[in-house]
């Protein structure tokens, strides 16, 4: 068998709960897609999360962090474990994930919420205002509330108060406002900024920031939504949307809300971007957008399809490979129609005649298995490493 044209050098992080369980589903997805086109992986594991609490007392090493650096990109399972829910606990596995943000400079979360027309019936919402949703969130992730200091609890004379700072530079909002910009432009050519300008300080030069960066994209519609009216039409009308940008706090609560178009939270994924470029691409970190889910763990009932989608969006953006993005996109869809579901999708659509109700892994087999029945051995090998 002939070397690979290239290897991509790839760090996985299983992480906790269900983590382990979908990133073996999308590794294997992953593997079956790099021979079909012609391009090999070279993977290393690191502990992330409530597992490194036990193994080191820490929720990532500085090493770990080294190695992902290293890496052409970051695979990313899932972390959090109740027993460090204690919100006094010292050391908790989700102040791992904000140091990688962090320390990686990943700035940008991107999250694109579409609905498969299979699936359209399950979502909670009126199937014909789910029908035409296509939109992108773009998060900025590495300044706000998180990351502002102080962040404390203290004691008084008066009693107990709380402050978290929110903080924001000029470069920080101008960076993923012009990413938000430049996304759109390549869709529909609709940004929708979101903040709270009536109120907050911060979205102020937030929104002024955004109006300047207009003037470099004549052809690009803008609007602005207060986060609250934004919230309500996120449900009540959905396919307005193109691209949505917004800070750190605004994007958790609003990414999560628009995930329930699609039926469950199992379906849709995510990538974390930088600045920094490999030679292959933009580096990132790339994870379904659910948790950990303890409660379900070790039950192989966990939807993968979010963390295969999110392997898809890893080899278009980070990896240069376009057309094996978009054939893992294409067996995705061809699963769910040969009406294979996990159980979060049963529950959402009920026991119907067609239905092949399957475990994590079973999932997994069978994207792999519609890889490999529509992509011939070969196509796009060549395509695909050509840029």
């Amino acid at each position: 068998m002939s070397s690979p044209a290239v290897t991509y050098r790839l760090v996985v992080v299983p992480g906790d709960g269900i983590g382990p369980e979908v990133i073996s589903a999308g590794r294997r997805v992953l593997e079956a897609t790099a021979q079909i086109f012609g391009f090999g992986l070279d993977w290393t594991e690191v502990l992330v999360g409530g597992v490194a609490i036990d193994a080191y007392g820490t929720g990532v090493r500085d090493e770990d962090i080294d190695k992902c650096a290293a890496a052409d990109a970051v695979f990313f399972g899932a972390i959090g474990d109740p027993r460090f829910s204690d919100p006094k606990a010292k050391v908790r596995p989700e102040q791992a994930l904000l140091r990688l943000r962090k320390d990686l400079c990943l700035y940008a979360n991107l999250r694109p919420v579409t609905v498969q027309p299979i699936l359209a019936a399950s979502s909670p919402v009126r199937e014909s205002l789910v029908k035409d949703v296509d939109l992108l969130i773009v998060r900025e992730l590495t300044g706000g509330l998180y990351f502002g200091k102080p962040s404390e609890q203290r004691v008084t004379p008066n009693g107990r108060e709380v402050v978290d700072t929110l903080t924001y530079t000029e470069h920080e909002i101008r960076r993923v406002v012009k990413l938000g910009f430049e996304l759109a432009r390549g869709r529909r050519k609709k940004l929708t900024s979101v903040d709270k300008a009536n109120v907050l300080e911060s979205s102020r030069l937030w929104r002024t920031i955004v109006d300047e960066v207009k003037a470099d994209y004549p052809d690009i519609e803008l609007e602005h939504r207060l986060v609250d009216a934004c919230a309500m039409s996120l449900v009540t009308r959905p396919a307005q949307f193109d691209v949505m940008v917004m800070e750190n706090l605004f994007g958790d609560i609003l990414s999560d809300e628009a995930s329930v178009l699609a039926g469950s939270l199992g379906m849709l994924p995510s990538a974390s971007l930088g600045e920094r470029r490999t030679e292959h691409g933009l580096f990132g970190l790339y994870e379904p957008i659910h948790g950990s889910a303890p409660d379900i763990a070790g039950q192989d009932i966990a939807n993968p399809l979010a963390t295969i989608l999110s392997a898809a969006m890893m080899l278009r953006w980070s990896l240069g490979q376009p057309t094996a993005a978009e054939a893992i996109e294409r067996a995705v869809t061809a699963t769910l129609d040969a009406g294979y579901r996990t159980p979060d999708l049963v529950a959402a659509t009920g026991e119907v005649a067609g239905i092949k109700k399957v475990g994590t892994q079973a999932m997994g087999d069978a994207v792999v298995a519609a890889l490999r029945s529509t992509e011939p051995q070969g196509l796009g090998a060549a395509e695909g490493v050509m840029r």
